[in-house]
């Protein structure tokens, strides 16, 4: 899997904080943003971020390449909606000797993967020997979700904190809490103060609401957290 963020709003935190600030303050975003040091930015951040104030956070966005993921990631990934997508197409583009993942489990069974990829084998086959028949559009109902995929994605921040906090969890599914982790390491190198609060309850609130379902880990934090007091 790769990830890179090939685009950001410049200087995303002050943006930011210059967007909160306006609201109170009878000067104009620019001169807000000329004005702001860095200190007034970082305290006017963790203000925001703590009461819940996370409307500013829209007004940047981030936008990533991702490579050599599955079609099951992104059947995940298109379920956050406050976001936009653009993947390669099966319709348009010759997916013969299609390129596929392999899931964990059965990459650590040798005759599970055997068989997986066996039966990668026939698909492929079949799908180009269907082309030969059919329109490539109609052929490509054969490609598994395992077929390898490209995409870029644009989120604004508020909707990666809604990201992040649902599929960083540790029951999240491993392809996707993967993609989630690699998205969040991106930002948190342009925007380490926003994203340093970013991620599963467990880590930001010491809270899980997963109930019976629960991994435990928030009970380590807490705990970790007052050890730390």
């Amino acid at each position: 899997m790769q990830v890179e963020l090939i685009s950001h709003t410049p200087e995303p935190e002050r943006l930011v904080a210059a967007a909160a600030r306006l609201c109170y303050s009878p000067r104009g975003a620019g001169q807000l943003l000329a004005a702001m040091s860095r200190e007034e930015v970082d305290k006017l951040l963790r203000l925001l971020i703590s009461r819940g104030h996370d409307s500013p956070l829209e007004h940047i966005t981030f936008t990533f390449a991702i490579e050599g993921v599955s079609r099951v990631l992104t059947h995940q990934l298109v379920r956050h909606r406050m976001a936009s997508y653009s993947q390669k197409s099966q319709r348009y583009v010759n997916e013969d000797g299609f390129e596929f993942i392999i899931p964990p489990s059965i990459a650590a069974v040798p005759a599970a993967l055997a068989r997986y990829q066996e039966c990668m084998k026939v698909l492929q086959r079949a799908y180009h020997e269907l082309q030969e028949l059919v329109p490539r559009e109609d052929a490509r109902y054969l490609l598994p979700n395992a077929c390898e995929t490209k995409l870029v994605c644009t989120f604004n921040a508020r909707s990666l904190f809604n990201f992040f906090r649902l599929r960083c969890c540790r029951r999240a599914q491993w392809e996707i809490r993967e993609l989630a982790l690699k998205m969040r390491e991106e930002v948190r190198k342009v925007a380490p103060l926003i994203f340093s609060y970013a991620g599963p309850s467990c880590e930001t609130e010491g809270v899980c609401y997963e109930g019976s379902a629960s991994c435990g880990r928030a009970a380590v934090v807490r705990r970790r957290v007052r050890e730390e007091m």
